[in-house]
């Protein structure tokens, strides 16, 4: 698929990225850029590709072929913690705190080693404080991160991230478990976080959860891009029908 062409004030561009394991190409010839100040959404069946490509922009792999530009500024295979000072975070599907900290303690790490420097300690548990608030679990700041909830937890994975001041943010199915109201909740908190000023790059599962919440949204399956689009062109798309429900669905729909 030829590249998309990046609009002027695009943060993040990838440019036909690729990656094989051995015989198994697990993403292939991905292109398409995110203006500042979109949610774009990136949606998939489960081995569709997803957090390869989430790995591929963070650092975490390094592709086979292709370039990813943040700021214009080809950043292709550079660690983790280079691309991470280039205001990129990202959350993890396994949410995985520090267990001897408080829930308040984890949130003062990540604003303690993210990109604005020299923060004192209280500097940061002041960060803490204000990210706990704004995604909603401030009253369990001085709980252990075992006591939460799946979707607290996953709060908790967010105010980290965003502890580090990110420009970008990639959240790696966050909605993933979650019950309808804990799932309202949580698009609700990701447009909080959007008109915050952060760019938002959101990989789900859940369909109907992730067109809530995006700007723009493309399809993986099998390691491609099949569609892309505004969320109510992708969703009548029979190719994303087909990928989610099935060839017999779509021969089905069509009689």
């Amino acid at each position: 698929m030829a590249p998309e062409a990046a609009p002027a004030t695009a943060i993040l561009e990838v440019r036909n990225l690729s990656k094989r394991f051995g015989g198994l190409w697990a993403l292939r010839d991905v292109s398409f850029s995110v203006a500042e100040g979109q949610i774009l959404g990136v949606i998939g069946p489960n081995g569709a590709g997803k957090s390869t490509l989430v790995n591929l922009i963070t650092g975490l792999l390094r592709p086979t072929s292709g370039q990813v530009l943040i700021d214009g500024e080809d950043v292709t295979g550079s660690r983790p913690w280079v691309i991470a000072h280039d205001r990129v975070a990202r959350t993890f599907q396994i949410v995985k705190p520090f267990r001897g900290l408080t829930v308040r303690e984890n949130v003062a790490i990540g604003a303690m080693h993210g990109n604005e420097r020299d923060l004192t300690v209280r500097d940061s548990l002041a960060t803490a404080d204000e990210l706990l608030e704004l995604v909603g679990i401030a009253k369990h700041a001085n709980d252990a991160p075992g006591q939460l909830s799946v979707a607290d937890a996953r709060r908790l994975e967010l105010a980290k991230a965003l502890a580090t001041r990110p420009r970008l943010l990639l959240i790696d199915e966050v909605m993933a478990g979650l019950r309808y109201a804990e799932i309202e909740a949580a698009v609700q908190l990701i447009h909080r976080v959007r008109d915050s000023g952060i760019t938002i790059v959101a990989i789900e599962h859940v369909m109907k959860a992730i067109v809530s919440v995006s700007d723009h949204i493309l399809v993986l399956h099998h390691g491609s891009i099949i569609a892309s689009g505004e969320p109510r062109d992708v969703l009548s798309d029979e190719r994303v029908i087909e990928a989610y429900l099935g060839h017999r669905y779509v021969k089905r729909r069509s009689t």
